[in-house]
C-alpha cells in the first residue's frame, strides 16, 4: 500500500467526553447541540487524518437521536471513513453512552458527515482514495455513493 493509500481503520477514531453541568439544560440531560458538537469534531479529526490537510463539514445527513445522555455519563464517539470523492469524505459518527456507576451502555447517535479537504487558499483539494479491504467496507461505500448521489441531485434540484 502507498504512503497517500489509506484504508477506513487508518483513520479511525474513539473519542471519549465525560457530560458536565455545562453540557447540559436544568433537567441535567445533555444537549443535542452538544451531542453534535462531539460528533462534527471527531468527524473532522477523522477527515484531517485520512487527507492531512484542513476540513470544513459540507454536510450531515441521517443524524438521529436514540437516547438522552446526563450529566455524569461517559460518552464516546466513534467515528470512520465509509467513502472518498474527489475532494469530499463521508465520516460515519456514532455515540455510545456508559453510566459509569453501573457500566450500562446505551446508543445515543448517529449520522454521515461529508468532510470537504481544502488546501492552504481554503479552496478544495483532492484527497487520498480509500482503500477496500473487506465486504464490509465494500458495503458502506456503496451505500455513501448512493447518499452523495441523492444530495448531488437534491443541491441541482433548487
Amino acid at each position: 500500500m502507498a504512503k497517500d493509500e489509506k484504508t477506513p481503520n487508518t483513520s479511525i477514531l474513539i473519542m471519549p467526553q465525560v457530560v458536565l453541568p455545562s453540557h447540559a439544560n436544568a433537567a441535567g440531560r445533555m444537549h443535542g447541540g452538544e451531542v453534535m458538537k462531539l460528533m462534527d469534531t471527531a468527524a473532522g479529526v477523522v477527515a484531517i487524518r485520512h487527507c492531512h490537510c484542513n476540513v470544513v463539514t459540507a454536510n450531515v445527513t441521517q443524524l438521529s437521536f436514540m437516547e438522552p445522555v446526563f450529566i455524569g455519563d461517559l460518552v464516546i464517539c466513534r467515528a470512520k471513513i465509509t467513502y472518498t470523492g474527489r475532494t469530499s469524505m463521508e465520516v460515519f459518527v456514532d455515540v455510545k453512552a456508559e453510566h459509569l456507576r453501573s457500566g450500562e451502555t446505551k446508543n445515543v447517535s448517529e449520522g454521515y458527515f461529508v468532510m470537504v479537504a481544502l488546501d492552504r487558499n481554503g479552496r478544495p483539494t483532492t484527497v487520498p482514495p480509500l482503500i477496500l479491504e473487506t465486504e464490509e467496507e465494500r458495503r458502506c461505500f456503496e451505500y455513501a455513493k448512493q447518499r452523495i448521489a441523492k444530495l448531488k441531485s437534491e443541491v441541482h434540484q433548487d
